[in-house]
């Protein structure tokens, strides 16, 4: 009996926590419904390959489907479209052989230009075999000498990596951010949440000090140990996971110190509507779930138009792009700058309301 009476008292308190049925009933629901536009969507990538020099028969081979080809006068403009990833490889054609240099910031998109290249190469030595038989067929009696053409070869050459680079080296950049994203959020968030409901953060407000002041002073605080996290963590993606950077370290660094900043904003600024921990691991969900899946790890060009645009109102988007282009295209800071500058807007947005958001707990 004593058993069912605190069962039905816990259940009780339960039913009317609005946050926890949220979290156990409709979290749930909004994160399947993500991923199944995230991830099945019908849309297939497109592969856009540069050619130079190249046949026109193999021009004619090479347009398969999902292949988009683009034709270049010289190697030097192919390099540059490739540089500013308007293609995905270009190939270069001398006599029998082939030269194809890939970005390889895609694994799938590398994989599928090699497809492309043998088939078309196939194709045009099956044919030709085919022609001189049919000609050692028709010419029989004089009894010619085959002569089968040679085969194209193929080189290879990757900007970024090497022939075993895998998907998951185009996921670690944007994975590095995140766990810098996920991890401050959470400490700054729960040790803030602490304060408050031990009655610290009561006692300080009800000092002259400003709202602005306990912000900035939470926030410089805590940026020490982002800084630190984001070191530990760049560090141990480089050295220890061997991932390949072709820009700076230091702008990769600074991006994340940047983001860092954004999240420990963002876990202040959830803290103030959360009364516990449970609560606001209520808000993981909702606020950082989305984060993974529309930051670039999936390619966002074969979601829905909507879900593309959703992304906009999400940091990581930003970090994403920023991370990618300095770790696998070689970008400087100068070339990311307007990710740099989305994530200093979200900074500046979220102190403000952090700011405004401590008013609600100053009592004098």
């Amino acid at each position: 009996m004593r058993t069912l009476v605190i069962a039905k008292r816990v259940l009780t308190e339960l039913l009317r926590d609005k946050r926890s049925l949220a979290l156990i009933f409709i979290a749930p629901l909004l994160v399947l419904t993500l991923m199944s536009f995230a991830f099945n969507n019908n849309s297939t990538q497109s592969t856009k390959i540069g050619t130079v020099s190249v046949s026109k028969i193999f021009n004619q081979k090479l347009d398969q489907k999902n292949i988009i080809i683009k034709k270049y006068a010289t190697i030097s403009q192919a390099k540059a479209a490739l540089k500013k990833d308007q293609i995905d490889s270009y190939i270069n054609q001398s006599g029998q052989k082939l030269s194809a240099t890939y970005a390889n910031v895609d694994a799938s998109k590398t994989a599928a230009t090699k497809m492309a290249i043998k088939t078309a190469a196939g194709s045009i030595q099956q044919e030709k075999i085919e022609n001189e038989l049919t000609t050692l067929t028709k010419n029989l009696p004089e009894s010619p000498k085959l002569n089968v053409a040679q085969p194209l070869s193929l080189k290879n050459h990757y900007i970024y990596g090497d022939k075993n680079t895998s998907y998951f080296d185009k996921m670690l950049p944007i994975l590095m951010g995140f766990f810098v994203f996920f991890f401050i959020f959470l400490i700054s968030g729960m040790s803030l949440l602490k304060e408050r409901t031990s009655g610290t953060l009561d006692r300080l407000l009800a000092t002259p000090v400003k709202r602005s002041e306990i912000v900035f002073g939470y926030m410089l605080s805590y940026s020490v140990l982002a800084f630190l996290q984001t070191i530990l963590i760049v560090l141990f993606t480089v050295k220890v996971l061997s991932v390949d950077i072709l820009g700076n370290i230091w702008s990769v660094i600074i991006i994340n110190l940047l983001l860092s900043l954004v999240a420990l904003a963002f876990g202040i600024l959830m803290s103030t509507f959360a009364k516990s921990e449970f609560q606001l691991m209520q808000f993981i969900p909702i606020i950082v779930l989305p984060q993974v899946f529309l930051s670039g790890i999936i390619s966002l060009d074969s979601m829905p138009q909507w879900l593309q645009y959703f992304s906009y109102i999400l940091p990581m988007r930003y970090a994403g792009e920023a991370l990618t282009g300095v770790i696998m295209h070689g970008y400087h800071l100068l070339t990311v700058w307007p990710m740099l500058v989305a994530l200093l807007i979200f900074l500046i947005v979220l102190l403000i309301l952090n700011i405004i958001g401590l008013k609600r707990y100053r009592k004098v």
